[in-house]
């Protein structure tokens, strides 16, 4: 709860003149000028405005960098930090929308995919949850006696049911092809009048224009849920999807969070991929106990890139203060 009150007041805190880390590493997972039904509950995306304004910010204070310099040098002092730039989970709007004004800026980005959809005949899980809601809520949908009964509330108000809707989890998504059917909404019917994924020939195609492809996980589940022997089976399946198909195997990024990770998996990982260079997380500016887990700072939480790398100095800064800057792992 402390974190988003002081988002609130940061814009009352000077800009930092140095940034407190040797690199930045920002993520988004879509940039779109449309309303995706799919998207909307789930992520804050941005405009193709608001994300070149992003950019153009962050190349004030930042040397953008390929995959290969930043893993060689991310650790070195530079005139300005290296940042990499990330996107997460194979949206098509990066060929179709993001691809073009990074190669007009001449800023490299990697994509970090869950091979299980590429085909675009499924999609994570949380994106059902934003089409359910978006039925529920565009049709003023009265919710029937069978929706409560799966939710297991039964005199549940809409909101209460969309929050519910909203905290069902990977271990238990097969509620949501259920709930599906109870309000008349297909998923196949979404997919095949929208392609929501890159496919493999999106893939080679931004390959060959510079970008990297690389893992992210098979199917994007919550880790912390899944056994340590789970977590490695579901993202080895990811990384080695991309080492078939001759993408880049020296980094991946984790799903959702890294957040609960203990150290054994981080050592099988490394153990299992020997090109593997650093992973990454999504804890905005910290350090970690694996020295080789970088972590990420978010995009798109409904702030320009100047208010959230601002945000994320004066907060480390802060935690630093109490040594509550680093993540240790066990």
């Amino acid at each position: 709860m402390l974190k988003p009150f002081l988002k609130k007041i940061n814009s009352f805190n000077p800009i930092q003149k140095r940034f407190p880390l040797d690199y930045l590493i920002p993520v988004y997972h879509c940039v779109s000028n449309s309303y995706l039904p799919h998207l909307t509950h789930i992520i804050n995306y941005k405009s193709s405005l608001e994300f070149e304004k992003d950019l153009d910010y962050m190349c004030t204070r930042f040397e953008f960098v390929d995959g290969e310099t930043f893993s060689k040098n991310y650790t070195k002092k530079n005139n300005k930090p290296y940042a990499l730039l990330t996107f997460d989970d194979g949206y098509s709007e990066f060929r179709d929308i993001i691809s073009p004004i990074l190669l007009r800026k001449g800023i490299y980005a990697i994509n970090y995919i869950n091979p299980a959809f590429i085909k675009n005949d499924d999609m994570m899980f949380r994106l059902k949850i934003s089409l359910i809601v978006e039925k529920i809520l565009s049709k003023n949908l009265i919710p029937s006696g069978s929706l409560m009964a799966l939710l297991a509330s039964p005199n549940a108000s809409k909101k209460d049911l969309i929050a519910k809707i909203k905290a069902i989890s990977y271990t238990n998504r097969h509620l949501l092809d259920q709930i599906s059917i109870s309000i008349d909404l297909s998923f196949d019917d979404y997919l095949k009048n929208n392609k929501i994924y890159l496919n493999i020939n999106d893939l080679k195609y931004l390959q060959e224009k510079g970008f990297g492809i690389s893992a992210h996980s098979w199917d994007h589940p919550y880790l912390p849920e899944l056994s340590i022997s789970d977590q490695v089976q579901n993202i080895q399946q990811s990384i080695d999807f991309i080492l078939e198909h001759g993408f880049n195997t020296e980094s991946i990024a984790f799903p959702f969070t890294d957040f609960g990770l203990k150290k054994m998996m981080f050592d099988q990982l490394f153990k299992n991929n020997k090109s593997l260079k650093f992973t990454l997380g999504t804890a905005g500016l910290k350090f970690d106990s694996v020295e080789k887990n970088l972590q990420r700072v978010p995009m798109e939480n409904g702030f320009s890139a100047s208010d959230e790398i601002n945000f994320e100095s004066n907060y480390f800064l802060l935690k630093k203060i109490f040594n509550k800057n680093q993540i240790i792992r066990i």
